[in-house]
Order: C-alpha cells, then sequence, then structure tokens
C-alpha cells in the first residue's frame, strides 16, 4: 500500500484498527502528540483546542461532501444532521381523502314526488298515450324504510416512529494518523 495521506479516511473491512490509523469514532487525541493532524482538523469534530481535538465520528453515519449540488441543500465541513427514526405529523402528508360508506340501519321517511296530470315524464311528452295508475303507479307519497346510521371521520395511525435508514452495511472507516503532510493545490 502506498503512503496514506495524513487524515486520509478509509474504509477496512477487518475488525481493528492498522498501526498508524485510529477509528473513526469521535476519540479525542492530544495535540502535543499530534500536531500536525490538528493543523488539519482543529476542533471541527470536537476537542478544547488547547490541549485535546476530535476525530470524526462516523458510528452509525453516512459520510456526505461539503457543500451542495444543483437544487440540494447546503453542508459544512463537519456538520452533522439526519435522524435514525422519523415519526410523521399531518403537515408532513400528502393531501388526500378518504371514502366512507354509509349503511342505515333503521329509521323511516317519506318521499314526495310530484305527478303533474297523472303523466311519468315531462307533460306532454307522451302525446296520445293515457297514465293508468293501475300499472303501479299512484299519486300518493310512498313511504320508503330507512336505517339509522352514523359516519364517523378522524386520524389514524398510531404515532409511532418509522425507520429512516437507507440499506447499509457496518464497515469501520479509519483515519490516518501518520503519513505524508497534504500539500494544498
Amino acid at each position: 500500500m502506498m503512503t496514506p495521506y495524513l487524515a486520509q479516511i478509509m474504509m477496512f473491512g477487518g475488525n481493528f484498527a492498522i498501526r498508524g490509523w485510529a477509528f473513526c469514532d469521535g476519540q479525542l487525541l492530544p495535540i502535543s502528540a499530534n500536531s500536525a493532524l490538528f493543523s488539519l482538523l482543529g476542533t471541527t469534530f470536537g476537542g478544547d483546542g488547547r490541549t485535546t481535538f476530535g476525530l470524526p465520528d462516523l458510528r452509525g453515519r453516512v459520510a456526505i461532501h461539503p457543500g451542495n449540488g444543483p437544487g440540494l441543500s447546503t453542508y459544512r465541513w463537519g456538520e452533522r444532521g439526519g435522524v435514525e427514526h422519523v415519526t410523521l405529523n399531518t403537515t408532513q402528508i400528502p393531501s388526500h381523502s378518504h371514502t366512507a360508506e354509509l349503511k342505515v340501519s333503521a329509521g323511516e321517511s317519506t318521499v314526495s314526488t310530484a305527478v303533474a296530470g297523472n303523466s311519468i315524464s315531462t307533460p306532454g311528452a307522451l302525446a296520445g298515450r293515457t297514465f293508468t295508475p293501475t300499472l303501479g303507479f299512484g299519486t300518493a307519497a310512498p313511504t320508503v324504510a330507512l336505517n339509522a346510521a352514523s359516519v364517523a371521520g378522524g386520524n389514524t395511525g398510531g404515532s409511532s416512529a418509522h425507520t429512516n435508514l437507507q440499506p447499509f452495511l457496518g464497515i469501520y472507516h479509519l483515519i490516518a494518523l501518520q503519513g505524508v503532510f497534504p500539500s494544498r493545490n
């Protein structure tokens, strides 16, 4: 392997930190023993800046390049963000509707239907035909049986948080404690 740059971060498939490297787990290091690394990281990832400084903490996190892409939010170097679990509220879900079905179970109502000139259509529409009530039609208002019912609406869901994680694979990230001091381009 080539000599790493100081502060270079790499993924490692083993379960230990290689000599000259440390886990990216947020640990604090003494400035006095790591002044070159401190000059690159400062207190961006923690520490008091007098005696200690912190390494990046990538435990449970995904690295993101600082800055922004077209139409995306801006992120600063060392900024942390995101949450593992999210509970949505009504302002965060799309506008939508629910259908309701009304089933009637008891009651009675009278329906009135005007029958003009004993016709079952617009008067004169069936010219030459006479309406005969004995064929099943009449001028009396029928009684229709109705059933009692109620419709209730309201909130749904249990307000439980859901996982907000992309698929992942746990693999160690290491940072070089020793190596070539990187020069600016």
